[in-house]
């Protein structure tokens, strides 16, 4: 089979190259020339672990190639893939379908013969019917269907996603164009992949609606968090416990500084802005986007407090500033917020995190970056681990302690257990948990 995919982002090119593997003859397009020749070279634009070996591997294979050329791309497919960008937009926070739809326009003028075009960009509910709509209306004697095929890809775990997902969803109303998908996902069919076929408006709201349940998990737990801190229970046992619930699981119940990334921000917002749309509110959904907001400013003020109140003219150490490990993504991370407002508050900022301080650099301005999570300890008055990457799980907390001006650590992503921490003298701040207040015992006492 020989598709086509328009659009070479995070989605595009995973998907891409992941359908290369299975033995497709896949043809990538991008209108960005400078990213075309860095993939042609190599070059990946996306930090993703293990997708620059794979690119190579069916490059050589030459079952992967690159173009900007759109003729290039659809001539002789079976499908089209679109996965393309759908931001927010600024005024409303509605799905910007600008690209999908001018792709779809592109497609329709160039395809040649029988198509399947696909949505594979996150859309919100009616997409695809608006695609035939603009695609007919582009060239009326095209042929073609359009299908809904939302991806579950997680930054960080992509590959493995899209080789062992847990689903497959396509939602098209074509017996043809279902053969073509059915076809395309052969390989996973005869692992026992679930393949889930539905209506193209049904595709589309799974996509949103279990992206939306697990911004949900994730904000209960980080409530059920600021209770635990009130009473005295600790929220990493409260959560263990809770997953113990075949009903419940225990996924995305980690307490932290709130959600974010490139999906959970954008797809909450459309999913409550669709619902007020069609006069169907997503009150819960609209909350959790209030909540995790609100959240993510809280974490500011936590560290403030943490520091006596007062940060003006203290050094703040901050470790990560991807929204989670294993990828260089920044959209919408809690450290976009908290960075800001400390440095509003008189703090000094130096940071590090193992792959995104480049993408970080163009978010945020008068921020010391440091390649070593040891140097942003020096002479620090508080150190903040806002990302939790392996990096910074087995830290020589002695040498830490000897580096920093004050033994003050917040730590956001609770990767420490409260035990180490009660003897090494540091005041010690993190999430649903008690605080340790950072006092070694007198030698007197211990005499005592």
């Amino acid at each position: 089979m020989r598709i086509g995919v328009v659009g070479t982002g995070y989605v595009g090119l995973v998907s891409g190259t992941c359908f290369a593997e299975f033995g497709v003859e896949v043809v990538c397009l991008d209108t960005d020339v400078t990213k075309i020749e860095g993939l042609r070279n190599g070059i990946i634009p996306i930090y993703e672990p293990g997708l620059d070996d794979l690119v190579e591997k069916q490059v050589k294979a030459g079952r992967l190639s690159f173009t900007t050329d759109i003729k290039e791309a659809v001539r002789d497919v079976d499908a089209v893939f679109i996965a393309v960008g759908t931001p927010p937009r600024k005024e409303d926070g509605h799905a910007d379908l600008t690209y999908v739809y001018q792709a779809a326009r592109d497609v329709a003028k160039n395809i040649e013969g029988y198509t399947v075009v696909v949505t594979k960009s996150t859309v919100p509910v009616g997409t695809a019917r608006e695609v035939e709509r603009i695609m007919k209306e582009a060239n009326p004697n095209a042929e073609f269907d359009v299908c809904s095929n939302p991806e579950f890809l997680r930054e960080g775990a992509a590959i493995t996603d899209f080789m062992h997902p847990d689903r497959v969803v396509v939602g098209t109303e074509s017996k043809r164009a279902e053969d073509v998908m059915r076809e395309l996902y052969r390989p996973l069919y005869l692992n026992q992949t679930p393949i889930v076929f539905v209506a193209p408006e049904t595709s589309e709201l799974i996509k949103y609606a279990s992206n939306a349940f697990l911004a949900t998990k994730i904000t209960f737990i980080n409530e059920i968090a600021d209770l635990c801190e009130k009473s005295g229970a600790n929220v990493q046992d409260v959560a263990r416990a809770m997953g113990m619930d075949g009903r419940i699981g225990g996924k995305f119940l980690h307490a932290g500084p709130g959600y974010g990334g490139s999906c959970f921000p954008k797809d909450t917002l459309a999913l409550a802005q669709t619902g007020q749309k069609l006069g169907a509110r997503q009150t819960l959904v609209e909350q959790v986007v209030a909540v995790n907001a609100a959240r993510q400013k809280s974490m500011a003020q936590r560290i403030i407090d943490a520091c006596g109140g007062d940060v003006k003219g203290k050094k703040i150490g901050i470790l990560g500033v991807s929204f989670k490990p294993n990828t260089d993504d920044v959209r919408d991370a809690p450290s976009l917020v908290v960075i800001p407002m400390l440095q509003e508050a008189g703090a000094q900022i130096v940071a590090t995190d193992p792959a995104a301080m480049e993408e970080a650099e163009k978010k945020l301005s008068n921020v010391e970056w440091k390649d070593e999570p040891y140097d942003v300890t020096e002479g620090a008055d508080c150190l903040v681990i806002m990302t939790e990457w392996n990096e910074f799980r087995s830290l020589q907390l002695d040498r830490v302690e000897k580096n920093m001006k004050t033994p003050v650590i917040v730590d956001l992503r609770n990767i420490y257990s409260l035990e180490e921490m009660k003897d090494r003298g540091f005041k010690y701040v993190s999430i649903g948990r008690k605080e340790v207040d950072g006092t070694k015992p007198s030698l007197s006492a211990v005499a005592l």
